[in-house]
């Protein structure tokens, strides 16, 4: 094949001034900026230095107050004294008072699940809801329990979709022999009250080969049975 004579021959001497040139002008730029660089360069250093110092001194001494007050407030809460874990005494604060006074730390994060599951048992599901939430955890039981939970405030105000839909999220959270079965055997009876047998049967199968040591795989060929009979009507 003929060679293209209009072709125009590499210049590598003229690549490498090209790139000296920009290298140039780079330092060009540099040398003209210096001073406003190294004023964003402080400027970051003394952002990321105050950050770091901020969480490893001022976070972590707000973290052992916080997990003083907690102690303090799940004593109440192990006795069922829900009012007073949640609000405290004239000496003990309550876990609305670490969440509002210790908001950045861990303990605070966690009193929001306490408060959800205290707001729970005195019968005020939206604000039960609110906390259950605002808590945040991929802890392997407290996940699934916290989503169970939201479920369980729905259902006690009448609202069975959204209800299951947590009682879903719970089951796929984590697979344990704890939590699970409570779960499918709760979302089961919500796809049974709305005539959804099949799928009802399913949750129950699933506890029966799945978590066949279980609390409710005691009972579960009950609703089984139950199931089995109303969806084959």
């Amino acid at each position: 094949m003929a060679k293209n004579n209009n072709e125009e021959p590499k210049d590598e001497h003229g690549i490498v001034e090209n790139v000296e040139h920009a290298l140039t002008k780079t330092e060009m730029y540099i040398e003209e900026n210096q001073k406003s660089l190294l004023i964003i360069l402080a400027a970051i250093l003394v952002v990321v230095g105050g950050y770091l110092a901020y969480q490893g001194i001022y976070v972590k001494g707000m973290e052992e107050d916080a997990n003083a007050d907690m102690f303090k407030a799940e004593r109440y809460f192990e006795l069922d004294s829900f009012n007073l874990a949640l609000n405290g005494d004239p000496v003990t604060p309550g876990f609305l008072s670490i969440i509002d006074k210790y908001g950045v730390t861990d303990a605070a994060n966690l009193a929001n699940y306490y408060a959800g599951i205290c707001y729970y048992n005195l019968g005020q599901y939206d604000q039960a809801i609110e906390h259950l939430q605002a808590f945040e955890t991929k802890s392997v039981t407290l996940q699934p329990i916290s989503l169970g939970a939201t479920g369980d405030c729905y259902m006690q105000k009448g609202d069975a979709d959204k209800a299951l839909d947590f009682y879903k999220k719970a089951i796929a959270a984590n697979s344990n022999e704890l939590t699970t079965p409570i779960y499918l055997m709760k979302a089961g009876m919500v796809l049974e009250s709305k005539g959804q047998h099949a799928e009802a049967l399913e949750l129950y199968e699933r506890i029966r080969k799945e978590f066949p040591r279980s609390a409710e795989a005691r009972t579960v060929e009950v609703y089984i049975a139950r199931a089995e009979l109303k969806a084959g009507a």
